[in-house]
């Protein structure tokens, strides 16, 4: 929580300063001297603000590379024409703000993007509108950047052609925040970024990922929603990352998740609601996660553990509706399930303490046979599977036998 603080209080101090750049003031318009949005940053001195009337500006490849705040009246449309960046910022203690940027080039070989941000420092884009771009907002080698309050959206109908909504890639205290993305390939893509803070944001019915980050170490995800993309969150090879208060819904499909966890150590999972995934949460060679206070409702699969999965600890969740509560592909389970609410246990209390005195043993007969056999899915709710879990219950030999939550709750947590 010392990191998050921090997070906080630097987030704070950039937006409450981030109105300083009041030097001097340069105008662009049809009734001004510069006609065009470039002639305004190239007449403007580092300090000044360029405000930017409200009209359709058809520029591409925009420099700005000036420690500048454009400020757009009205929403202004910067119209990229399809043919490569539509702006690109090269400047320390930027800001963008109040513009519609639209239509960047689009090609297989070069990643284009309605704004590209290239080692850049303290640069902020915010309040904005981004339609039909490859990718929205490209960040690369920068540091110290704020996006916050955009409203990002594309047409992506295919992953090689289209890129990610907000895309950062080796850089640093990126602060990602109240975003609306939809429509691109991922909502918001990391890799390689550190240190950094992603809040508020709401990322659906994205073609693949509504978040997706691979190699980006210390990392915290606030309160943000994940709903009705089409595979959900993928988390991958990564150190210290901590997802408190967040939404995963409505994320259906074969390969869809509310979140993928692939190869992650040391990281909190907290405080976030998973409702109506084909799989919650699927882990996969994760280490000494702390997985706790979470809602899993209606579920098909809450959570997926693999056998290569170790020391993580699974703690005060509530399991309410889930098709299957847990299943794994192995015998041997090396993880805690301690003290969560389990809708079907069927066990007793008799010392009124609020825990069950029986364990319960979230993993079924039946799940441990479609992971090996994912065709007997067929025989979902028939007797068969009925006298088969029954018959588990009462002369266990094939599910986990140290898979089981010792002391669970008799009733549902606050959570």
């Amino acid at each position: 929580m010392k990191t998050l603080k921090i997070f906080l209080g630097i987030v704070v101090a950039l937006v409450g300063s981030s109105d300083t750049l009041t030097a001097g003031k340069v105008y662009v318009g049809t009734n001004h001297p510069n006609k065009t949005i470039q002639q305004g940053i190239d007449n403007a001195r580092h300090g000044d603000t360029v405000y930017v009337e409200r009209g359709v500006y058809k520029e591409t490849e925009i420099k700005f590379n000036k420690t500048l705040y454009l400020k757009g009246i009205d929403f202004p449309v910067i119209d990229g024409g399809r043919s490569g960046n539509v702006m690109e910022i090269h400047a320390k203690g930027a800001i963008l703000e109040g513009f519609k940027i639209i239509n960047s080039g689009q090609s297989e070989m070069h990643d284009f993007a309605g704004l590209l941000v290239v080692d850049s420092y303290g640069v902020i884009i915010r309040n904005n509108k981004f339609e039909n771009n490859t990718y929205s907002i490209l960040t690369q080698h920068s540091r110290n950047c704020t996006i916050k309050d955009n409203e990002i959206h594309s047409v992506a109908n295919n992953e090689v052609l289209f890129g990610n909504g907000v895309h950062c890639w080796r850089s640093d205290s990126m602060y990602i925040l109240g975003n609306n993305i939809s429509g691109h390939r991922d909502g918001i893509y990391f890799e390689f970024v550190t240190n950094s803070l992603v809040w508020r944001n709401i990322s659906r019915k994205n073609i693949r990922y509504g978040l997706h980050f691979m190699f980006s170490n210390n990392d915290t995800y606030i309160s943000n929603i994940f709903e009705q993309n089409e595979s959900g969150v993928a988390v991958m090879y990564t150190n210290n990352v901590n997802m408190y208060n967040n939404y995963f819904n409505d994320n259906w499909g074969g390969a869809a998740y509310g979140i993928l966890l692939k190869d992650i150590s040391d990281g909190e999972i907290s405080g976030n609601y998973f409702g109506r995934n084909t799989t919650a949460l699927d882990i996969e060679g994760c280490n000494r996660l702390k997985i706790f206070k979470n809602r899993f409702i209606n579920n098909g699969y809450a959570i997926k553990i693999s056998a290569s999965t170790l020391d993580n600890e699974i703690t005060q969740n509530n399991f309410i509706g889930n098709t299957f509560d847990v299943a794994t592909n192995g015998t041997l389970v090396a993880n805690s399930f301690t003290g969560n609410y389990w809708d079907k246990y069927e066990g007793y209390d008799l010392n009124k303490d609020g825990r069950g005195d029986i364990p319960y043993r979230p993993i079924s007969l039946y799940s441990t046979i479609i992971e090996s056999n994912p065709a007997s899915l067929m025989l979902f709710r028939s007797i068969i599977v009925s006298l088969l879990d029954k018959t588990e219950k009462l002369l266990p030999g094939i599910t986990p036998e140290n898979l089981k939550d010792e002391k669970p709750y008799m009733k549902p947590l606050a959570l």
